[in-house]
């Protein structure tokens, strides 16, 4: 069993390089390790295209949502299986995948899966003419959290994203959006909306909360038009996904989104920029191959 390990040194305040010594180890003992150090987006990219070419059994990532979403575009529909070792800020591929948040624990689970032979095959979100996604493609209010969060270096964790939502109230903006699927058209005016191919997005928010990643649809979220005041009220339900029982909420699920509205909201996915709308997304069933800490269930098979 061939492994590309790339590890990102700088996520996560430099968690990676206090741990990679203890993440190869676990590795190594169940499969030839090639380590990989990129210190760059472009070299990370670089990279992992090269392992995916190479034809790696696996690709294992060190860092945060930022490199678990360029291995992505690299394992989509690939052979090459894709383990995370989380190590960001953010971690919501991981969280949802159900694997530790502790890098050195993710590797050991990471190990034990390989040695079984198991993977899973999870969806994949396509965006026509940009790339892959695995978790939320968002825009409007949550989409400019989301900017703000990444400009930020301090602090770690999810209190960034709390300050930047907070940062984020004050210019308030909403906008005349139109959602159509394969089911019919929604327009409204948002505040902000998700596309989810899982639930979690921000570190560990549940904006789509029954979103499920091997269910061939995407759930969508839609938060309409509501004053300051009021979206403060519902702030504090996205941590338990309660939000989507507010009237002002609709929901919905779709193989097929385009979303569309003559402001030009910039699209985030995975936690990075994506392209303004218009846009055109379809769910890709099992495009992705993903070596998960359990095994069995819906989607798994041998390697």
């Amino acid at each position: 069993m061939r492994c590309v390990l790339v590890i990102n040194p700088a996520a996560g305040g430099g968690l990676p390089a206090k741990v990679v010594g203890d993440v190869t180890d676990h590795l190594r003992a169940v499969c030839e390790v090639r380590t990989v150090v990129a210190t760059d987006p472009a070299g990370t990219e670089a990279a992992v295209h090269r392992a995916v070419e190479d034809r790696a059994d696996v690709l294992a990532v060190v860092g945060g949502d930022g490199i678990a979403h360029l291995a992505v575009q690299a394992c989509a529909e690939s052979a090459t299986a894709l383990a995370i070792i989380p190590a960001g800020t953010g971690n919501d591929l991981a969280r949802s995948l159900d694997i530790p948040r502790e890098p050195v624990a993710a590797a050991r689970a990471a190990a034990r899966a390989i040695a079984a032979g198991a993977r899973r095959h999870v969806d994949l979100g396509k965006i026509a003419g940009t790339g892959w996604f695995a978790t939320v493609l968002c825009a409007g209010f949550d989409a400019k959290v989301n900017a703000r969060a990444n400009r930020m270096r301090w602090p770690r964790g999810q209190r960034r994203y709390d300050i930047a939502l907070v940062r984020e109230l004050l210019g308030l903006r909403t906008g005349s959006v139109r959602v159509e699927t394969e089911h019919g058209v929604l327009d409204t005016e948002a505040t902000l909306v998700a596309v989810a191919n899982t639930s979690y997005y921000g570190g560990g928010i549940p904006i789509c909360p029954d979103a499920v990643d091997d269910d061939g649809q995407f759930d969508v979220t839609v938060v309409g038009r509501v004053p300051r005041r009021e979206l403060v009220r519902i702030l504090p339900s996205l941590r338990t996904g309660r939000h989507v029982d507010h009237p002002a909420v609709s929901t919905l699920r779709a193989k097929n989104v385009r979303l569309g509205g003559a402001h030009g909201w910039l699209a985030y996915a995975d936690g990075e920029p994506q392209a303004r709308l218009p846009l055109t997304i379809r769910c890709a069933p099992g495009a992705l191959s993903v070596v998960c800490a359990t095994r069995g269930g819906p989607g798994a098979e041998e390697l």
